[in-house]
């Protein structure tokens, strides 16, 4: 099993490359055979080539990402990330809580993604 600090370190990297936007590094913290559940209950991607094709609808979008709390047990960690979208017209935010699997590498193994529409908050640039 996976120690705490692997995960939580682990986590922390993936945060940092969903912020860079690579979804080439993004896919390679995960398992050759990982899930990915982006939101719960939606089509579960499976493989490291399904994750990496989910993650390219981030290219050339301007994101941050924050995570904000993380909390890690067995092979297991939740945590809750704070991601923002800004397009021309509009300023996106999202903070689902994630929940990931890991093998004794440190490699994800499954991901879900806790969030639905209504937790998508949009505002436009001019109200800044």
């Amino acid at each position: 099993m996976p120690t705490t600090d692997k995960i939580t370190d682990a986590v922390a990297e993936y945060a940092r490359r969903l912020k860079a936007g690579d979804p080439a590094r993004i896919a390679a913290l995960y398992a050759e055979d990982a899930t990915v559940e982006d939101p719960a209950g939606s089509a579960v991607r499976k493989g490291r080539e399904a994750i990496a094709a989910f993650y390219a609808e981030l290219d050339g979008l301007a994101l941050t990402a924050e995570l904000l709390t993380v909390r890690a047990s067995g092979d297991t960690a939740a945590f809750h990330l704070r991601v923002v979208t800004t397009t021309d017209e509009f300023v996106s935010s999202i903070e689902p809580i994630d929940v990931m699997t890991f093998d004794e590498q440190g490699r994800i193994t499954s991901m879900r993604a806790i969030w639905s529409p209504a937790d998508v908050v949009h505002r436009r640039r001019s109200d800044q």
